[in-house]
């Protein structure tokens, strides 16, 4: 089952964004096209990784038949090569908020919705030297390294199993000498309250959920995936935040011969489905205030 039939498209305020967010492979891309279609409204990436061009297949950006059906906004608009953060993406997303009919903004990154309906702290860019020493400790003694050098109220706030929120924690303590925590409390005011907003979020089961990643993963291999790993392969960088493309790491082995195809495979669903849980948990603790679709399958 897909949300499009738990959603009454006929209520839905052509005036007010819609926001949809879900874990990966839920559908939430499907209904955000129903949406768009009945509302007219262009539908806007909130997905950390479908922003960058270069991993098309791999992060499941919409295809050309769903870009006929409805407009698509910041979707491969970014350089893979370029870093990009949730104040970028806020300040990208502004201008396409006062459209009207209003864009419907689907994706599974919770910072990006966070930030927008919460408000995300004005914190000063992070010097190369900083970054290059948080990549030399993350890859030298890893999370827990860094998490031990965080204080606490800033561990209470973060998912402290994700490598990127927890370097980017620790990296904005070493720049600033101020805590997350310390710049989340100074958070200004958001570009869009959630009052002002149509959120939903998709609750999926969790066995239905992991059938539809590894199938979705399967059908990636078949469309494509393996000539856009060839494509990407001279300037592979692990490092990048674009390769945190679910797949690519392990793919990239399969295609330096360190791995079978099938083991690659079996990697990439199990991160997906590893990735997939974390959403999960964030839209359980986050967004309470969302209206809940409930899919079993």
């Amino acid at each position: 089952m897909t949300g499009q039939g738990l959603i009454n498209l006929d209520a839905l305020d052509a005036e007010r964004p819609v926001l949809i967010a879900g874990p990966t492979a839920s559908g939430k891309s499907a209904l955000a096209l129903a949406v768009a279609e009945r509302t007219g409204g262009a539908i806007v990436n909130a997905d950390a990784l479908q922003v960058y061009d270069g991993w098309r297949i791999l992060t499941a950006r919409p295809d050309d038949a769903d870009l006929a059906r409805a407009p698509h906004l910041l979707y491969g608009h970014v350089d893979y090569r370029a870093p990009y953060s949730a104040g970028a993406w806020l300040r990208d997303i502004a201008p396409l908020l006062s459209a009207r009919p209003a864009p419907v903004i689907v994706g599974g990154t919770g910072l990006y919705f966070a930030a927008l309906t919460e408000g995300l702290a004005e914190i000063p860019p992070i010097p190369p030297q900083v970054r290059r020493r948080a990549d030399a400790l993350m890859a030298a003694e890893g999370i827990a390294a860094m998490c031990a050098q965080l204080d606490e109220e800033t561990l209470a706030r973060i998912d402290r199993q994700n490598p990127m929120r927890v370097q980017r924690a620790w990296e904005v303590m070493q720049a600033t000498g101020r805590p997350l925590a310390a710049w989340q409390d100074d958070t200004p005011q958001p570009l869009l309250p959630l009052e002002a907003s149509q959120p939903f979020v998709l609750t999926p089961q969790k066995t239905w959920l992991n059938s539809r990643i590894d199938a979705r993963f399967d059908a990636m291999i078949a469309g494509g995936a393996l000539e856009e790993v060839r494509r990407m392969a001279p300037d592979w960088d692990p490092a990048r935040p674009s390769s945190k493309a679910i797949g690519a790491a392990p793919l990239m082995r399969w295609l330096a011969g360190e791995v079978s195809l099938d083991e690659a495979c079996e990697a990439a669903k199990l991160a997906s489905r590893q990735y997939a849980k974390r959403q999960r948990s964030w839209f359980r603790a986050r967004m309470r205030g969302w209206q809940t679709i409930a899919l079993t399958g």
